[in-house]
Formats: C-alpha cells, sequence, structure tokens
C-alpha cells in the first residue's frame, strides 16, 4: 500500500485519488455522466449514500483521516468506486408525466396525421469510425484520462491536409456511424454512459415519435402505428455545405420509405412528404444552408450558391435549439487552445482541431466586433484573415504545434513542408467559413409554409466578445452578455446590433416564426420541461401547411406564438 506522509498521520494514496476523481469528474463541460449498465444498478443503489463521503474527501486532508480507520479498500478500487457511484447520482430524469398525459392521446394516433421528424445533432453528435480498423474513433473511450492527456485516436480523428487540395477532396477512411444517443466510457473497466442526445429523442418519445434504431426504443411507450422518427448523423467534422447535400440525400430516401409504407399500411399513394427537422448547435446551421440551397455545394471560386430555398420544399417546420446562428466565442477559443470534453476525457490539441473546417464555421462575425484589441478596445479584428492567425500564431499557425504535425503529416519530413501545408489548410477553412457566413447571413424570407422556431437561453453570463494580447496572441475574455454558456442570446437571434443592445424587435436577417428562452445552460435545454412541452405542442397541435392525405382534414386549435 503506498502512504502519503502528513504532519499527523498517514493517508491512504488512494485517498487522494478518490478526492482528484470526484472533483475532475464532477462538472463535465459538455457531457454529464447518466447511468451505469443495469448489471451494475444494484451496486450503485447500495453504495448511493457514499458518494456525499467521497465528494468530502477532495476538500481537505483532515477529512482523508477521520475516514480512513473506516474503510480498508486496495487504492485501485476506490476510483471505480467513486465513479460507479456518482454515476447514479447524475442520472437524467424522464420527461414529466403530466406531459405524457397531456400528449398521450396525440401520441396514439396515427403517423400520417403528423410530420414526419428528423433529429439532426450539433457537433460530435454522431458517432465517428475508421472502416479500415473498424475503430470507433469518437463516441466511446475505453479508459479515462486525467490533466491534457491526449487522444490515441488524434491522426484518425483529425481531417487530412494537401497543399492546393480543395477540402472538399480531402477525404479519409473515417464516417458516422450513428448519432450519440450515448457516449460510452470504460472505468476501470465497468462500463457507464455519457448523455449526449437522448433528452430530445425521450422528448420526442412523448410525442409518439418512434426510432426504431435508436438503441434503446423499448423505454418509451409508443404506439404500434409509429415509425416517422429519424436520426441524421453526419461526419461533424466537415463543411457544413457537404454535409447539407448528405442531408438532401437522406431525405429523398426517408420520403420514399414513408411513401411506401403509407401504401402498405393505409392504402395512401404517392404521398405528399413535408419533414419537421429538430436540430441542436451546429445541426441548426446546416439545417438553415439546407433549406436555404438544398444540395449545393459552396463553389470553390469563392462566389455564393444561388439562393433558390431548395430544401425548403422538403421541411415545413425546422426547430433551432441552442444554434450558434452568428457563431460563438468559444469555436475561437478552441481553435487557438484546444479542448478537453470533460477532465476524464482525451485533450484535443489546436492543431489537430484545426484541420475541422466546420468549427471555422462557427466561429462569430467579424463585423459584429466580436475580437477586440486588449490594449485598445475599439479595434476590432478581422479573423477571417488568414494573416492574422499566422501573426498571432494561432491554431496550425502556431509553431509549438509541430509535434502534433509530425504525427498528423507523418509523411512529410520537413518542419517547413509541414509549416507550408498546415497554413494552406487553415487559410481553405478560414476562406470557406467567410464563404458560409455569407450565403447563411444574406437576409431573406422563407417560402409560405415554412417556419423557423427558435429555443435558446438566455440566464447565463456567455463570453460574447474576446480581446487579444497582439504581443503573445493570448485570448481573454473581454464581455459576456446573457446566454446559455455557450451560444449568446444574441447569436441565437442572430441580432445584428451591438452584443449587449436589447430591442424588443432585434434585427436579424432570419424571419422567425417563434422565439422561445428558457433559463438554463445548452446542455440542458433540451431536458428543460418548458421546452419537452412547448416543442410538443408545436409538432402535434399547431397547423399543418400540407393537406392530410386520408380520412378527414384536421381541425387543430391554433396556438399563439411569440413573434
Amino acid at each position: 500500500m503506498i502512504y502519503i506522509r502528513t504532519k499527523d498521520n498517514a493517508v491512504h494514496a488512494a485517498w487522494v485519488v478518490t478526492a482528484i476523481t470526484a472533483w475532475f469528474a464532477r462538472d463535465p463541460l459538455h457531457l454529464v455522466v447518466t447511468n451505469a449498465t443495469e448489471s451494475h444498478r444494484l451496486i450503485r443503489m447500495a453504495v448511493n449514500s457514499g458518494l456525499y463521503v467521497m465528494m468530502a474527501v477532495q476538500y481537505s486532508i483532515r477529512a482523508y483521516k477521520l475516514l480512513l480507520p473506516a474503510f480498508a479498500l486496495p487504492a485501485f478500487a476506490l476510483p471505480a468506486f467513486v465513479l460507479v457511484v456518482f454515476a447514479s447520482g447524475c442520472a437524467t430524469q424522464r420527461p414529466n408525466t403530466s406531459l405524457a398525459a397531456i400528449y398521450n392521446p396525440l401520441a396514439q394516433r396515427p403517423d400520417y396525421e403528423r410530420n414526419p421528424v428528423i433529429v439532426i445533432p450539433g457537433v460530435l453528435g454522431s458517432r465517428l469510425v475508421d472502416d479500415e480498423t473498424g475503430k470507433t474513433v469518437w463516441g466511446k473511450y475505453d479508459r479515462i484520462r486525467f490533466g491534457r492527456q491526449q487522444s490515441d485516436d488524434l491522426a484518425v480523428v483529425s481531417l487530412p491536409m494537401g497543399q492546393g487540395v480543395p477540402l472538399s477532396q480531402l477525404r479519409d477512411s473515417v464516417r458516422s456511424d450513428g448519432t450519440l444517443a450515448y457516449l460510452e466510457l470504460s472505468v476501470f473497466g465497468i462500463p457507464v454512459e455519457l448523455q449526449a442526445y437522448n433528452q430530445i429523442l425521450q422528448t420526442l418519445g412523448v410525442g409518439g415519435y418512434r426510432d426504431p434504431s435508436h438503441p434503446k426504443a423499448d423505454e418509451f411507450n409508443y404506439g404500434d402505428e409509429h415509425f416517422t422518427c429519424f436520426q441524421f448523423d453526419y461526419d461533424w467534422r466537415r463543411d457544413v455545405a457537404e454535409n447539407a447535400a448528405l442531408l438532401d440525400k437522406f431525405i429523398g430516401e426517408k420520403r420514399e420509405y414513408i411513401r411506401a409504407e403509407y401504401e402498405s399500411r393505409y392504402g395512401i399513394i404517392d404521398a405528399e412528404i413535408k419533414f419537421d427537422i429538430v436540430a441542436h448547435s451546429l445541426g441548426g446551421l446546416l439545417s438553415r444552408y439546407y433549406l436555404r440551397y438544398g444540395s449545393q455545394p459552396l463553389p470553390e471560386d469563392g462566389s455564393l450558391p444561388v439562393l433558390d430555398w431548395r430544401g425548403a420544399s422538403n421541411v415545413e417546420r425546422l426547430v433551432m435549439i441552442g444554434t450558434p446562428n452568428a457563431g460563438s466565442a468559444f469555436a475561437l477559443r478552441d481553435l487557438v487552445n484546444g479542448h478537453q470534453l470533460s477532465r476524464i476525457l482525451p485533450y484535443y490539441p489546436p492543431a489537430a482541431l484545426g484541420t475541422m473546417p466546420s468549427l471555422y464555421q462557427m466561429l462569430p462575425r467579424p463585423r459584429h466586433q466580436t475580437l477586440v484589441d486588449a490594449q485598445d478596445p475599439d479595434q476590432a479584428y478581422d479573423f477571417y484573415d488568414p494573416e492574422l492567425w499566422r501573426q498571432m500564431k494561432w491554431g496550425l499557425s502556431d509553431p509549438q504545434q509541430d509535434a502534433v504535425l509530425q504525427e498528423l503529416l507523418p509523411e512529410v519530413a520537413d518542419r517547413e513542408s509541414r509549416e507550408c501545408i498546415a497554413l494552406d489548410h487553415q487559410r481553405k477553412c478560414l476562406l470557406k467559413a467567410k464563404q458560409l457566413h455569407q450565403a447563411l447571413d444574406i437576409p431573406a424570407a422563407p417560402p409560405p409554409g415554412v417556419t423557423l422556431h427558435l429555443y435558446a437561453g438566455d440566464a447565463i453570463e456567455t463570453p460574447a466578445v474576446m480581446s487579444v494580447d497582439t504581443e503573445t496572441g493570448k485570448l481573454e475574455v473581454a464581455k459576456s452578455v446573457p446566454g446559455d454558456d455557450t451560444t449568446t442570446r444574441h447569436s441565437a437571434l442572430m441580432s445584428e446590433q451591438p452584443v449587449e443592445a436589447v430591442s424588443t424587435r432585434p434585427a436579424s436577417p432570419i424571419h422567425w416564426t417563434s422565439v422561445m428562452f428558457l433559463h438554463t445552460s445548452h446542455r440542458k435545454l433540451t431536458a428543460d420541461p418548458v421546452f419537452t412541452d412547448n416543442v410538443l405542442a408545436l409538432l402535434l397541435q399547431s397547423p399543418r401547411h400540407s393537406p392530410s392525405s386520408v380520412g378527414e382534414p384536421l381541425h387543430r386549435q391554433p396556438l399563439e406564438w411569440i413573434p
């Protein structure tokens, strides 16, 4: 047994490990440990009260000494013990049973009386698998990591780079393999689950929407007639416009599937199919691009695609949840500093994140003066400019990232060549982000019958403006405004007013049909019962513009929405 000597007593080192584990696991940035597998449920129930003892240990060696005589566990067992107990204390509650009572009658009605729903997750929300090895490179971890330990799959999860090669042609063997209702993590051999997008599926489950492909579909009380809920998984690393083209193909496939089911189940031939889309975070940007431009790519010459609302012909409602329509300061921070999802998951350095075009496409708009000089706040910078990134030594431009570049570009022997490839890739990503933003920011109303709905948080001070020390390139938060701790209210609305301004009619290029603000954080928006109640009222009770193809016309009480 290992000991740590103190003035009065010898304390088992295992207690120190336990304290650190409890501290680091207590509040992951974006993911919440929800529950262990069924085989460990009784263990968690038996030791649940021990959580409070374990959390107390982190605060002082004195607490260790008080608890020491009562336990004789081996050191390696205690961290696992803490995490199993911790997992039980963070289990996500199911939607309120009273809401199920409200919507159950509507939930039992056949699917042809509602639009099919497509759920689109945000960044990190789809599992990524390497086809060459069959290994999951994002969505499953076999061990916890403390400190800033990098992923073992860094070279695989990063996108390839090639000087002079368009981003659309830089391909690897990694593909998406389903949305992440849960993120799997193995802790000392004990499997636990980190919640990802299961809350959205639970919400839709209350309304009777069913996706048979969901691994835990049987948890929800669905009728036998429900089959029109789908999850669109995509490679969230890649360009938004590329994924919009895949969404167009996905919608075409699901439309034919539903038509075949309608014909076999109800005798409806060639039904008119309109989809409702429920999209979280980056998924909202993808959906907005799809409505405006369909499957059109962003032209390689830097021009803009034709705004023809091609995708909107397939969609009736778009529900966006916490979408950073005007970008997020955290995208800039992470591209500069790297990111660690939680204190027990791997650290992804700036060079690895810098290979992913989608992260640049979540940057704020320079015209909103979201990056200013630390010494002169009136001096704003254009972070679409690749030269700024080179001067500040940010991301792929940082010479200290060469060790990572050696891992990402093992075939490139000399440092100068690696630097040229990295700078070229960063330049292409920045210009592609500017091009996407220009395409999304054109003021335009959607076609009649297509509605846009926003659910966003505004109760937490959220970074909105970053300042940069031009001598060191270091970033600091210069201003915070109401938001959900990730996306500001200003960004969600896509307001063209100053970030701190409050107006009765915020100027926005997005023609919102309804907006609802929730007093909760980004990761908890979809767990809020107010969200559950209102999104189900929207999907199940608001009038449909597309006609019913069978039976009597639908008579639903129209709802009034906040303009």
